[in-house]
């Protein structure tokens, strides 16, 4: 069984997907070719907002944001320190320090009641996160926005292709990034990602800062760095885009399923009011997860664990002086969640079977 079928993806579209890879090969514009331009106009026509602009990953396209509304030394960015380091990364390279709120317990989504209440002078930005497959609640996040003058940057890194009131995802923040690693819902062979706005200055600016900030060769007027996306991974993308929509169908359909097998034990993931999940990552929590795992391990099950130790743990941001016990809720998540396989080819028999396992563990683990 995989927890991630790529191989089966190939195998459905290996026909496309050679032709677009031979194409940018027999024409030779590996560096921002048309297929690059190409993919950002249909994702944008896609999302509903006037500009993509692909870029090497979706760390960079995070980074991208914050140099692009000039976050910078002495500067604040609000966000959740249950995600991956990504998200916390690019704010101290930035020279700006992050300031952590807990999650919704739930949902795994930002807290925005707490996040208000963590707003100071010095706050440039907040980047909620819209953890495994669905988007935080942009309507109250855009409200504080609106209040204090404060950008959303939209980490959408997992929820690409899910909706929240009829809106596509990477159209909630003033800025949006998305990331196109192999394993996410629409992902390349390779690093890269991608920012959406409907701001045309902010939109320049990030095209500018991709190419070591300039739009046109020989002249730079901003301080940029090389984060192009790569022709080939565009053309992977192209290939693979006619057939997103049905997978985003077939990841519900298997994750409502998930649902509702388990809808017995209470340990599904909560879709908030409002969104549908895309279920990039299908993840429940169970006590003692770490057994649950090995004991799934035994039976050719694989899982996953997204994630075990929470940004406030990390050794890295020790100097912002955060202690255990700080963010119950992502610590807590941190100890419980596990990710099963999810795939939009995973058959009934198979998600028979892992539902079978964790049913027995999870009654083992309540005893």
């Amino acid at each position: 069984m995989e927890f991630i079928d790529l191989g089966k993806q190939y195998t459905l579209y290996r026909e496309e997907i050679d032709a677009a890879i031979r194409k940018v090969l027999e024409r030779g514009s590996y560096i921002m070719g048309p297929e690059v331009a190409e993919l950002e106009k249909i994702l944008a026509d896609y999302v509903g907002v006037s500009h993509c602009i692909t870029v090497s990953s979706g760390t960079d396209s995070l980074q991208m944001s914050l140099m692009a509304l000039e976050v910078g030394p002495g500067d604040e960015v609000i966000t959740v320190p249950f995600t991956w380091i990504s998200t916390a990364e690019v704010i101290k390279l930035v020279g700006a320090d992050p300031v952590f709120v807990d999650i919704d317990a739930d949902t795994y989504l930002m807290d925005v009641n707490l996040a208000e209440k963590a707003i100071t002078s010095k706050t440039k930005a907040i980047i909620p996160v819209d953890l495994f497959g669905q988007c935080a609640d942009y309507s109250a996040l855009n409200a504080l926005s609106e209040k204090y003058g404060i950008p959303i940057i939209q980490d959408a890194a997992q929820s690409f292709g899910a909706m929240q009131n009829g809106r596509k995802s990477c159209s909630q923040g003033l800025l949006s990034s998305t990331s196109f690693f192999p394993a996410k819902p629409f992902g390349c062979y390779g690093d890269g990602g991608a920012v959406f706005t409907d701001d045309d200055v902010l939109a320049g600016k990030i095209r500018a800062i991709r190419t070591h900030g300039g739009e046109k060769r020989h002249h730079h007027t901003l301080l940029g760095m090389n984060g192009r996306f790569d022709t080939i991974q565009a053309a992977v993308l192209l290939a693979k885009f006619p057939h997103f929509s049905k997978e985003v169908r077939l990841r519900e359909k298997i994750g409502n399923r998930y649902n509702e097998l388990f809808s017995d034990l209470g340990i599904s993931p909560k879709t908030a009011e409002g969104n549908s999940h895309v279920y990039a990552i299908y993840t429940i929590r169970i006590k003692e997860r770490d057994r649950v795992a090995e004991n799934l391990k035994a039976e050719g099950i694989p899982s996953a664990v997204y994630y075990p130790k929470c940004l406030h743990e990390q050794p890295v941001f020790a100097s912002l002086g955060y202690s255990y016990g700080d963010f119950p809720h992502c610590e807590q998540a941190s100890r419980e969640v596990l990710s099963l396989p999810m795939h939009p080819w995973l058959t009934e028999e198979e998600q028979d079977l892992v539902v079978k396992v964790v049913s027995r563990e999870f009654s083992v683990a309540c005893v």
